[in-house]
This record gives C-alpha cells, sequence and structure tokens, in this order.
C-alpha cells in the first residue's frame, strides 16, 4: 500500500505572491511624487522601470477617474485637474500591466482658508539615516505641503544624487506631501542646478518661467522661493539675475492679497553657524520683506538650528522686525558654530537633527522645531489681527472653457472665463505668459503640456479653474517643451529632459534597452515562478504514482 501525499497550495500561493508583490514594485524606477498641488489640481510623477503608456487612476476614495500620460518613454508627469479643494484622493499609478500601491494626498483648501499646517527643513539630501528619520518623523505629523530650504540632494545636485538622496530615501513623503522646494548651493555645483530643475517640477509664475524661484497661495498663507545662488552671483546672467529677482519679488509682494507671508531660500541673511550671515541677500532682499509685511523668513545652508530676534535692518527691531531662521538640521552631518552666541540670535542648537513643523491658525503662527527624538528643541508664536471673513463665492463661481485644447506647434489657443458676478481674471498660461479679462489668447511656440490657470478675485478671496493645453511638434521639426507639468523643452539649458508627447512607447531609453515590459529584473521573475509551479506540480504526481 503506498501512501498518497495531500497536495499543499500554500507554498504555490505564498510563492506567487512574493512574485507578484515584487513585479508591483518593479514597475517604477522612482516612485511618484507630488508637485504643484492645489486646490483643484495636482501633478503626479514618476519614472518607470520600461517603457510603456501609463496612467494614473485617483479618486475619493476609490480610484475611479483616470488620467493618461501625454508622454512616452520612462519619464512621466501626469496632471489632474477638477478636482475638489481640502479633498483627500487615492491614487495609483498603473504601467506596464502593472500597478502601483494605493496612495493619499489632500488638496489645498480654497484660497484664504485660515488654517494651514506645513513643513520646513533643509540640508537634508544625504541618502543617510538622518534624513530618513527626519521624513518619517514629517510624514507621521501629517503636514499638508512640505517647504524644502535647499542642498536637496548632496553632493552635486546630479541626475544620480538626486534619485538616490532625495527621491530614494524620502519616497514615502513625497509621495503623500507636496514638495515645493529652493534650490541650495550643492544643486548649484552641476550645470548651475540643472538637474533640478529637471527632476522637480515647481510653479513658474515669474515672467522668465523659470521654476527657479516662485510664489504660491495656500490658504491663507502666500509662500515665496527665491534662488539665492542666483542671488548671490552663481547663476549665468541668461539663466537668472538679481535685478530680475528682485523686480519679480515687489510686484509679487505688493499684488498678495493674503494676510500670512512667509518667503523662503538656502542662505541665510543672518547666521552664527560656519557659513554666517549672507550680506547680499539681507541687504537686497530684507528692505522689501519689511516693506511689504513678510511674517516669517526661513532658511538653510548652515548645518544647525538658529532663531533670530525680531530683526530690522542690520540690528534687532525697536518694534514690529521679523524672525530669520536657520532649519539645517535635516540629515546632513551637524556643524559647530563659529562664535559665540550673538546678541541677535535667540535660539540656537547644533546638537540634534529635526524640522519645522508650523500651523497658521486665523491670525496666530506657531512654530515648533520637532527633533528625531521627538522633542521640542524651540517654539514660537507670532499674531496678528485680521478682518472677518469674507463670505466665499460659491464653488462654481469660476469656470474655463478652451478653444484649442490640441495643436501643432505654434499653436494659438483661445480662453474664455465666466464668473458669477463682474470681477477681474487673470490667466498663467503655463510657459511663463500671462494676461488679464474675461478672454485671452495666447500663442505657444513650442510643443509641450501646459497647464492653463485663470484666477478669479472674489475681493481678498479667489477661485481658480485650470486647464490643460497639448501641442505637438511641427512634423518634421525639433520637439521643444514648456516649464510646466510634463514635456519640457530640450532647446535651452532650462528645459527638464523628458519624453516627447505622443503615446507611442519611445526605444530611447534611460539607462537600459527598449521593448517595453521584458525590460529590467521583473521579466526575470517570471520564469522563476513557472519553474516553481512547475516543480510542485512534479511532486504531487510523484508522489500520486502507484
Amino acid at each position: 500500500m503506498h501512501r498518497k501525499t495531500r497536495f499543499n497550495p500554500l507554498p504555490l500561493a505564498v510563492a506567487l505572491t512574493l512574485v507578484s508583490g515584487v513585479a508591483s514594485a518593479g514597475v517604477l524606477a522612482r516612485d511618484p511624487y507630488l508637485q504643484k498641488v492645489g486646490p483643484d489640481t495636482a501633478l503626479v510623477a514618476f519614472r518607470l522601470a520600461a517603457n510603456c503608456s501609463p496612467e494614473v487612476r485617483y479618486g475619493v476614495g476609490a480610484v475611479s477617474e483616470v488620467a493618461r500620460s501625454e508622454a512616452s518613454g520612462r519619464v512621466h508627469a501626469v496632471v489632474l485637474t477638477g478636482l475638489k479643494p481640502a479633498t483627500e484622493y487615492s491614487y495609483e499609478v498603473s504601467a506596464c500591466g502593472l500597478k502601483t500601491p494605493t496612495k493619499r494626498f489632500t488638496t489645498a483648501p480654497e484660497p484664504g482658508t485660515r488654517r494651514v499646517h506645513f513643513a520646513a527643513v533643509g540640508d537634508f539630501g544625504t541618502g543617510g539615516s538622518d534624513q530618513k528619520l527626519v521624513a518619517a518623523d514629517m510624514l507621521a505629523r501629517k503636514p499638508e505641503l512640505f517647504v524644502a530650504l535647499g542642498d536637496n540632494a548632496y553632493p552635486d545636485g546630479t541626475e544620480a544624487d538626486f534619485q538616490d538622496h532625495l527621491f530614494a530615501p524620502m519616497a514615502a513623503l513625497l509621495a503623500e506631501v507636496p514638495l515645493f522646494a529652493s534650490p541650495g548651493n550643492h544643486e548649484y555645483v552641476t550645470d548651475q542646478g540643472q538637474p533640478y530643475l529637471d527632476n522637480l517640477y515647481m510653479p513658474t509664475n515669474n515672467p522668465a518661467g523659470s521654476e527657479r524661484y516662485f510664489s504660491f497661495d495656500w490658504g491663507h498663507v502666500h509662500f515665496v522661493s527665491l534662488d539665492s545662488n542666483c542671488a548671490i552671483g552663481l547663476s549665468s546672467a541668461e539663466r537668472c539675475s538679481l535685478a530680475d529677482q528682485k523686480a519679480w519679488l515687489q510686484t509679487d509682494l505688493a499684488g498678495t492679497t493674503q494676510p500670512w507671508k512667509v518667503v523662503f531660500f538656502h542662505h541665510p541673511p543672518w547666521s552664527s553657524g560656519e557659513h554666517g550671515s549672507q550680506l547680499t541677500m539681507r541687504r537686497q532682499f530684507g528692505p522689501l520683506f519689511e516693506k511689504y509685511g513678510v511674517d516669517l523668513v526661513l532658511t538653510g545652508h548652515d548645518h544647525n538650528y538658529e532663531r533670530s530676534k525680531l530683526m530690522q535692518g542690520d540690528g534687532v527691531a525697536s518694534s514690529g522686525g521679523i524672525p530669520y531662521l536657520v532649519v539645517g538640521g535635516g540629515g546632513a552631518a551637524l556643524r559647530a558654530f563659529s562664535v559665540g552666541q550673538p546678541s541677535w540670535s535667540q535660539v540656537r542648537d547644533n546638537k540634534a537633527h529635526g524640522f519645522l513643523d508650523v500651523e497658521v491658525v486665523e491670525g496666530v503662527l506657531t512654530a515648533k522645531l520637532i527633533t528625531t527624538d521627538e522633542k521640542v528643541l524651540d517654539s514660537f508664536t507670532l499674531r496678528k489681527d485680521l478682518p472677518p471673513v469674507e463670505q466665499p463665492p460659491p464653488a462654481d463661481a469660476l469656470s474655463v472653457t478652451v478653444e484649442g485644447e490640441r495643436g501643432v506647434a505654434p499653436h494659438r489657443a483661445l480662453f474664455r472665463a465666466a464668473t458669477s458676478s463682474d470681477v477681474p481674471v487673470t490667466w498663467d498660461f503655463g510657459d511663463g505668459g500671462s494676461a488679464e479679462g474675461m478672454t485671452a489668447e495666447h500663442t505657444y511656440a513650442k510643443a509641450g503640456q501646459y497647464t492653463v490657470t485663470a484666477t478669479a478675485a472674489f475681493g481678498a478671496v479667489t477661485r481658480t479653474a485650470t486647464s490643460v493645453v497639448t501641442v505637438s511638434a511641427a512634423s518634421g521639426g525639433e520637439t521643444g517643451g514648456g516649464t510646466d507639468a510634463g514635456t519640457p523643452s530640450t532647446g535651452t539649458p532650462d528645459d527638464r529632459p523628458s519624453p516627447p508627447t505622443t503615446g507611442t512607447p519611445s526605444t530611447d531609453d534611460e539607462g537600459g534597452s527598449g521593448g517595453g515590459c521584458a525590460a529590467g529584473p521583473t521579466a526575470a521573475l517570471l520564469p522563476a515562478a513557472g519553474l516553481l509551479v512547475a516543480g510542485l506540480l512534479r511532486r504531487r504526481r510523484a508522489s500520486q504514482r502507484p
């Protein structure tokens, strides 16, 4: 009598689950990261491990909506439009027959909303354990946005530095919290920050259409990111200049209607750390900060934490004044202070890594420096009187229609706004161009995918609406690109390398051969799974033979 062995399907199920899990994880060479999130729009950027046509599935709760990438190849940036303000969305990337785990993010609140929570830190891009601890602590506190103060990718800001020292160690945070960054001096080591521009997708609301400096509103806070490298002369004039940036800042600060103003950049106007105070930033920009009522200035560069007293000009203010913070403990090795604590320095520390956690509720700003051992190293509060809240306009107070959503460069599009009352409307065409009025025309000179934003001002409250214009290259011509969401050009030093806007998979790979999903380590797993199944079946048959 032969004993029969019962076939146990559990090892097979476990093996197949492991293969499936690795395959799903292997669909991306870079996990999705959130950029340019607003009240009704978001950009999901990622890089594929093999060439195919991906899409982002998203929705409130279930991922029931689909946004397809207009690009081919492996570099993708998908714009989601028509979102609801202050709403949590789930999303996943689907590509090459696989999909990523579901992630979540929350859109920005309506402009003027009087509750904002953000995190800020600089000098973190090492890929080390301290950076990972800081990132994990930030994610645990669920800020609405992450403000990066420069030196995001040590040591040289190369393509590899960004992948290995920013996107890989901070993947979990960047997939759920939108990043708004400023460049540091280490990003400028490589081609004056070009890889920084190639890998990040920042707003483009200055006349040059540059992502080196920009502003945006989040609730009732107006944020401004400056490029201090440019301001102190590290950039060539054709890419960025102190005069242009300063002129733009004056116009920007004069035009905002938000009651709170936060400015961030890399080189500190006030610091007793190793590098000391950057006097060009203090004397060129400090008077504008004071004139237009900036409330808080955040910087990095020195690897420590320091908060100044309320400053004005070159000294402590007799009344009013602005606190200047160095928040440079994001992950790089901490350094000794260069001098004894000056009389203008309120608090300083070079013993703990951590980040600044900031909440702005109505007329009260509360900030805490949270260390990686969960201690509050410093805290302070700023207060101001705010006028009563205006009755907000209805959600459908502004809508946009576009004639010419697609075309061939040079492409002319016509835009019309409809509002619930007679209010001013401004347009940002996504390539540095702008206009005012209920209707506007714009010609796109280069191929690319452009996010067009209309803003209507209902008193102190604004409404925005967005649309996407896709411009293809003329037949036989070179593909250029915009400085916006997905397809910057390859024609100038400022253009991000990005795939063409057609849906046909390319064979021009980044770091590997083409050919679709068979490329990369995922393909090698499938034969192994087949051999495993075959071996288990042979064992079962052998045990059942007489």
